[in-house]
């Protein structure tokens, strides 16, 4: 039994057919997408974006705005995506500023997050309490008025946080509060360990670390392991070399920072490590 074959005109038909449904599909009437979110976008699109958010932050010091915008791209943690992308940024060698700017945004985003909450104020006799909730698209500020029973006061706003140049860290200087020798045979000879936390002693990502020595510098920062806490970072260094490192460009410097000498249980001389921990005051 012989099968028929398909009339020519039947699959000049079909092939035509196919051929304007992907015409009107790609070139006349493709598809657009229209007030989409940029939670929608590819996540080198999500980078760039941060990026951006990130330079305007720099330029104007708008921590709310910045919150704002980051929201929309539906990260679980706005904070930990900014300090990958910092990671990802210096590591394939994007200009160091860029890098910053990403980085000290996750920073004052984390240290916004653990600002002390509003508590209650004793009242005088004969007073009240009221409280004002205004709403902003990314923040919400509590703000305190005591109405006394006859006159009320005058409407009491909390102190604005001081804006941030993108070149300095907020807050007060960082300071070295202790340093550890560490010999551990199990860990590189030369690692340094670094430690960074603000004055509550709650570990601070996204903090640069700046480390020199004769003839060099180099910058690091916080978070990228976040295994070992969000304000650790670690440093190979070089024996006989001694560096300077400070957290920050205003922080204090620590100098004569260099490999100590350790040895084994069986006496044989190895080079340790450092750990290092830098608070704000």
């Amino acid at each position: 039994m012989k099968l028929e074959r398909i009339p020519w005109y039947l699959a000049a038909g079909l092939a035509l057919g196919i051929g304007l449904g992907l015409l009107y599909a790609w070139a006349i009437s493709p598809v657009r997408y229209v007030d989409t979110t940029p939670a929608a976008l590819r996540a080198e699109f999500k980078d760039q974006y941060r990026a951006v958010i990130a330079a305007a932050y720099a330029a104007t010091g708008d921590l709310g705005r910045a919150q704002a915008r980051l929201a929309l791209l539906g990260d679980p943690d706005p904070v930990q995506a900014l300090t990958a992308q910092a990671q990802r940024m210096l590591a394939s060698g994007e200009p160091f500023e860029s890098v910053r700017s990403v980085a000290m945004l996750a920073e004052t985003i984390q240290q916004a997050g653990m600002a002390e909450t509003v508590t209650s104020t004793r009242l005088p006799a004969g007073s009240t309490e009221a409280a004002h909730t205004t709403a902003a698209p990314s923040e919400q500020i509590v703000i305190t008025t005591l109405e006394p029973t006859i006159t009320p006061l005058p409407l009491i706003s909390p102190t604005t946080r001081p804006t941030r140049t993108p070149t300095s860290t907020p807050g007060a200087a960082y300071i070295m509060v202790s340093q550890e020798t560490v010999c551990d045979p199990n860990l590189p000879e030369g690692l340094l360990q670094v430690i960074v936390t603000n004055s509550a002693k709650r570990q601070v990502a996204g903090a640069e670390i700046i480390i020199t020595w004769s003839g060099g510098e180099e910058h690091f920062f916080t978070g990228f392991k976040p295994e070992l806490g969000n304000g650790y970072a670690d440093y190979q260094m070089t024996t006989e070399v001694s560096y300077t490192l400070r957290i920050g460009n205003n922080g204090t410097p620590v100098p004569g920072v260099n490999t100590p000498a350790c040895q084994t249980q069986d006496g044989d001389a190895y080079r340790g490590g450092l750990r290092l921990t830098f608070q704000q005051p």
